[in-house]
This record gives C-alpha cells, sequence and structure tokens, in this order.
C-alpha cells in the first residue's frame, strides 16, 4: 500500500495527504475544484482551506478522477459523507479489485440511513471498506503537530496493515476490528458538538457545556449498543477522545456552527457541519429503534426550527429524574 490516492481537496483531505507523504508513501490527491488543484501544485497552499500553512512535502493534486485512480493500491475518501455516493458512482471500472477504501468523512447517508461502510460496500463490492476516525484538527495535523487516529476495518489484519502504512513519528495510528464502533462514534460526535456549540453561545454556561457533552455522550453508547459497537471502542478515539475534541473548540466546524446558533447568527454560508446532516437521521433512527436520545433530537428540532435553545435546554431539565446510570 505505497501509492495511495487521496480523493478530497479540503482541510482534511489535504492534511491527510501531506501526512501521509511524512509516512514516506507516494500520494496523488484528487480535488474537485481547479483552484485548489493550481495552488497546491504552483504555491505549495491550499489558500481556501487550510490559508496560512505551507504543505511539506507537497502531494502530486490532480482534478481528473481516472487518473487519480489509477494504479492507487488504497484509496482514502475524504469528501463530504452526503456528497460520497454520487463520487463513488462515479469511478465506472477505473479503481482496481482489492483495493482497500478508507472513509475519513464522519457522518450516516441522510437518504438511505446506511453508514459510510454500508454504502461503500454496496457500491464498491470488490473494495474492502475500513474508516480513520479519532480526534483530529485538519490545520494541527498538516502542520505536523502529534495527533493519534483510529483505523478500523471488519478485517483486523487490514486495519493493522493501513494503521502501519499510515503511522509517522507525529501521526500515531492505532487499529480497530470494530469498524460499525468507530463509525458510529465519528458521526454522532458531530451531533453532539452542534448541541455544546449552541449552549455556548447561548451562554448558558460551562456547567450546562459540560452536563450536555456527558449526557450526550450517554446518547451515543446507546445509539452505539443498537448497532453492535463494542462499548471499549466508543470510550476510545474515536468516541470520547473525538467528543472532547469537537466540544471544545470552535475549530471544530459543528461546534462553530451550534454556536452561531445559540447567538442567533445567520447561518447561510457557513462552512460545511456533518453533524446538520447526521442529526436528522440519528433522531429518525434512534426513535425507530426505541432508543432514549433525548438530546440528539432536541439538535434536530433546534435545526429545523421547531423549537428554540432555550426551549430544548428546559425541556430536558424538565424530564423525569432517574438515576445516572439508567
Amino acid at each position: 500500500m505505497n501509492r495511495i490516492t487521496v480523493l478530497g481537496g479540503g482541510a482534511w483531505g489535504t492534511a491527510l495527504a501531506v501526512t501521509l507523504m511524512r509516512a514516506g508513501r507516494d500520494v496523488t490527491l484528487w480535488a474537485r475544484d481547479a483552484e485548489t488543484v493550481e495552488a497546491i501544485n504552483g504555491s505549495a497552499m491550499n489558500p481556501r482551506y487550510l490559508p496560512g500553512i505551507k504543505l511539506n512535502p507537497v502531494p502530486a493534486t490532480t482534478g481528473d478522477l481516472a487518473a487519480a485512480l489509477e494504479g492507487a493500491e488504497c484509496l482514502l475518501s475524504v469528501v463530504p459523507a452526503q456528497a460520497t455516493r454520487a463520487l463513488f458512482g462515479a469511478f465506472g471500472d477505473g479503481l482496481a479489485n482489492g483495493v482497500p477504501v478508507v472513509l475519513c468523512a464522519k457522518g450516516i447517508e441522510r437518504s438511505t440511513g446506511k453508514l459510510m461502510s454500508e454504502m461503500a460496500t454496496e457500491l464498491l463490492p470488490h473494495n474492502p471498506a475500513a474508516a480513520l476516525s479519532g480526534p483530529s484538527f485538519a490545520t494541527d495535523v498538516a502542520k505536523g503537530l502529534p495527533t493519534a487516529v483510529t483505523v478500523a476495518a471488519h478485517d483486523a489484519d487490514l486495519a493493522s496493515g493501513l494503521a502501519a502504512a499510515f503511522s509517522s513519528d507525529r501521526f500515531r495510528c492505532y487499529s480497530s476490528g470494530d469498524l460499525t464502533g468507530v463509525e458510529i462514534g465519528g458521526a454522532l460526535k458531530n451531533v453532539l458538538a452542534i448541541a455544546a456549540g449552541a449552549v455556548a453561545g447561548a451562554g448558558l454556561g460551562a456547567s450546562a457545556e459540560a452536563a450536555m457533552v456527558t449526557r450526550g455522550f450517554v446518547e451515543l453508547r446507546r445509539i452505539g449498543a443498537a448497532y453492535g459497537a463494542k462499548p471499549e471502542t466508543l470510550m476510545g478515539l474515536s468516541g470520547l477522545g473525538d467528543l472532547i475534541l469537537s466540544c471544545g473548540s470552535a475549530q471544530s466546524r459543528n461546534f462553530a456552527y451550534g454556536q452561531a446558533l445559540g447567538r442567533g447568527e445567520e447561518l447561510a454560508g457557513r462552512p460545511l457541519a456533518e453533524g446538520v446532516a447526521t442529526a436528522a437521521i440519528a433522531a429518525e433512527i434512534a426513535a425507530s429503534r426505541g432508543i432514549e436520545a433525548p438530546i440528539v433530537a432536541a439538535v434536530d428540532a433546534v435545526l429545523k426550527g421547531r423549537i428554540s435553545i432555550a426551549d430544548a435546554v428546559a425541556a430536558l431539565l424538565s424530564r423525569p429524574l432517574k438515576s445516572e446510570t439508567d
């Protein structure tokens, strides 16, 4: 797995391409935007998504999808979750059978309720699916700051091989055979980051933020359990670790989106927050399976304008009292 193709010229895709080159891999980066392709190849920068960061080393970048797929021994998909199906559908016969597809977008497909790996298996049945997830900001990774993530696949040996191929002295990859657990943690933490940001933006205090994150993690574990996720996975980097990072910094696009929501600011034109689409399908899944997830449901209701943040918090606080461990 030396020749790696990274699909997605945004902040995370660019950062991953650079860090894989630091690990000694031969990397091709595909970007949809021609200006991004020109900027990376011409000035070693991605000013639209990673402003002010000089890329070192510089990945060979192209806007030609067929050329990017040709000869790939491993593929990282770093396009937004809701755009992944359309991109995979454009592959044709461009991706060789057996090439692992590592999913780096964190979400659940809104139209089908499928995890990214389920969608990948449907569209690319001859390519094993994996996922890379964990507490990581693209700017930190692009700068070469120390970061640890999880690489998961149903085949534990594949996960271990991918983790070894991706790791370097500043980017440590742990492997996991619990692909479902890693994906659930990554998807739902985005929803909870919106909740934490909304509480912060509304000025409800640090105590309320801590309560929201902690009780939100209970809901993440409930939904994860319904999918068969292992508890230790959800307590790890891709679950609790990513939740802590995303719920504590405006560098998180989901937290920043929630802050703007809590402040009553204009939301149109803001950077993509994957949790917006995930909130709706996660709330539907929880309701259909009889899973108690009032915070996830509240986030969905607030995003759809059905309830105000103040009313949502009041409703959560007025729920019947019970044991914390129930």
